[in-house]
């Protein structure tokens, strides 16, 4: 047989002697290991194969895994779990809960649901209208079914986890068998998800018995260079810091730019950068001044030792109250008040004592004594702060923008802060900070350029679609941008606004729509602009806009969504129920997308 032409003379002699010493089926093994490392030289160079295990299976049965994610960690816990479930050959599927087809719950034998909250006990706006559906009475009887529920949340919300939990109710009512309680995972997600994920995998050992031994296949490897996590941040660089709002705002709002060079990160218009902040120097001495604690104080958590000044700075939070340090605080405070507000009834005030006060502000309004150790322990560990992405690297290339507010104010003469927009608008320029890249895969700008693009974004939501904006100029796309901005004053609190008029005037932002809140004597805020521009906003949407919304969960979004079904029922002639519809289906499509917080 002769070698053909791209075949090197020099390799002929020791390709034909290799091929004289297999037999056929290791000559059939050698050439699926060939295919496999000529397919990976596509992206990198190969090494050597390794051979893993695949398993046939005869049950027909199979695990279910739906997610419901806003900001993506429900995503990783869930796609973590199914790489472990598929790795010991049981068959799995991975499913967002908006991809999820509804008519097939009634045949499922083994689901586990992974659900984040969004606010005050929502579901993420993934998961909707899956909510909707497992609530209304087309949901049907499940008494096949063995779930679990593994919840993500935010413990300083009164309704810590209360989706994942309604979820959990819900499908017992419907008859399903419950596995393993509920997960409740607060911002340090793997100390319940961890090992609720490892019961979670041997029930579905259990359930999805192996009945066909495994046969060999090859998968050719890529080199592995070291990846920058949320666990393993990269340290960078602050290029910028600048206040961009006028003398006499009342907001401290700033334009940070941070240097990517040397880093493999990289992102798309939508994601958001990661931070990992630590508390103030001066916050950590007021805590230990009210607990009357020595920060020298070494202090041991689960193999680790650190100063207690150490713990608090760098590894707890101290600005944020959650509901396990206020059950614990009360019953060694001994305050029938503060119990009070932990009761169902109390919630109200609950409610506004989170919103209103820090950690700072119970210790001294209901002292209490702690040991340094119980102390470190009763406290949630710090988390990350995320941040929309406020650059295109098409324009900034290696580099990442942010707009940030400093959420800060003053308590009884006494300033406070929020931990990670204190830490950053300290920063100098040519400071580190350690980040890392979350991908937003749900709020990413449409495929087709030619589509048009609606953003709605006021104050510190205005910074994803600066990317968008600055995106869709460097690609050229052919689609028309429209842009609603709102803040209190045009003369203070105008963000970007040299950007935005060079924008309109460059023909890469068509329409700027302004609500400046405070500058009449009636408030307009940026859903008012959407109501008095209805014909056109419809008509846009209706011609294939993309609609994209950025900013407080709470309130603007609520705001916006409703004023977005009333164009529908003015404009479309759609009543209530055919507009809610029309928006759920613009959802479904990824043509009506929040980042919202």
């Amino acid at each position: 047989m002769l070698a053909p032409s791209y075949l090197p003379e020099s390799k002929h002699p020791l390709i034909t002697e290799l091929a004289d010493s297999l037999d056929n089926s290791a000559l059939s093994w050698l050439s699926g290991y060939f295919a496999g490392v000529a397919q990976g030289r596509q992206y990198a160079p190969a090494p050597a194969p390794v051979i893993s295990a695949v398993t046939e299976t005869s049950t027909a049965k199979r695990l279910t895994i739906l997610y419901g994610s806003q900001t993506g960690n429900a995503k990783r816990v869930a796609e973590a779990l199914s790489e472990r479930v598929s790795s010991e050959g049981l068959q799995v599927r991975l499913v967002r809960a908006d991809r999820y087809a509804t008519r097939e719950l009634k045949d499922e034998d083994l689901l586990y649901i992974v659900m984040s909250t969004q606010g005050d006990g929502e579901p993420p706006d993934d998961s909707i209208a899956f909510v909707e559906f497992l609530n209304s009475r087309r949901a049907p009887k499940l008494p096949q079914l063995k779930y679990a529920v593994l919840g993500l949340g935010d413990s300083s919300y009164p309704l810590f986890c209360g989706i994942s939990q309604h979820i959990d109710a819900r499908l017992a009512e419907l008859g399903a068998e419950r596995l393993q309680e509920a997960g409740t995972a607060d911002l340090d997600i793997d100390t319940v998800a961890a090992p609720w994920q490892d019961a979670a995998l041997e029930q579905a050992r259990k359930e999805l018995k192996q009945s066909v031994a495994p046969t060999a296949s090859v998968t050719a490897l890529r080199p592995k260079t070291p990846a920058i996590t949320r666990d393993q941040p990269f340290l960078a660089e602050l290029l910028l810091n600048q206040p961009i709002t006028g003398r006499g705002s009342d907001k401290d709002i700033r334009h940070l730019e941070i240097s990517l060079e040397g880093s493999p990160l990289s992102y798309q218009p939508g994601d958001a950068l990661g931070v990992w902040p630590t508390q103030s120097d001066e916050l950590v001495s007021r805590v230990l001044d009210t607990l009357d604690l020595d920060g020298g104080t070494s202090v041991t958590v689960n193999g680790t030792t650190r100063a207690l000044r150490e713990w608090l700075h760098s590894h707890r939070e101290l600005t944020q109250i959650t509901r396990p340090f206020l059950v614990a605080h009360a019953d060694r405070a001994g305050s029938e008040t503060l119990k009070a507000l932990l009761q169902p009834d109390g919630i109200a005030d609950f409610r506004q004592l989170l919103e209103t006060r820090q950690l700072i502000d119970v210790l001294r309004t209901w002292p209490a004594s702690w040991t340094p150790q119980e102390f470190v322990q009763a406290l949630r560990p710090l988390a990350p702060r995320m941040y929309s992405i406020a650059s295109s690297q098409s324009a900034v290339d290696e580099e990442v923008h942010l707009t940030l507010a400093h959420v800060g104010y003053e308590q009884e003469g006494e300033e406070r802060w929020g931990v990670a927009s204190h830490f950053l608008t300290t920063l100098a320029e040519g400071d580190k900070l350690p980040i890392f890249i979350e991908e937003n895969t749900r709020f990413r700008l449409p495929e087709d350029t030619s589509r048009d693009i609606i953003m709605i974004g006021p104050g510190t939501g205005i910074a994803p679609f600066r990317a968008f904006v600055q995106e869709r100029a460097a690609t050229q796309a052919s689609g028309r941008n429209w842009l609603f901005f709102g803040n209190p004053h045009f003369s203070t609190d105008f963000l970007y606004q040299t950007e935005w008029q060079r924008a309109l005037q460059d023909g890469d932002l068509h329409r700027l729509d302004l609500a400046f809140s405070r500058d009449q004597s009636e408030k307009v805020y940026v859903q008012h602009r959407l109501l008095e521009r209805a014909g056109d906003l419809y008509a846009w949407i209706q011609d294939g806009a993309h609609v994209y919304v950025c900013g407080d969960a709470n309130h603007m979004a609520k705001d916006v969504h409703q004023a977005l079904l009333h164009i529908a029922q003015q404009e479309g002639g759609l009543d209530e129920a055919q507009a809610r519809a029309w928006l759920d289906e613009l959802a479904a499509q990824g043509r009506y997308a929040r980042d919202v917080y």
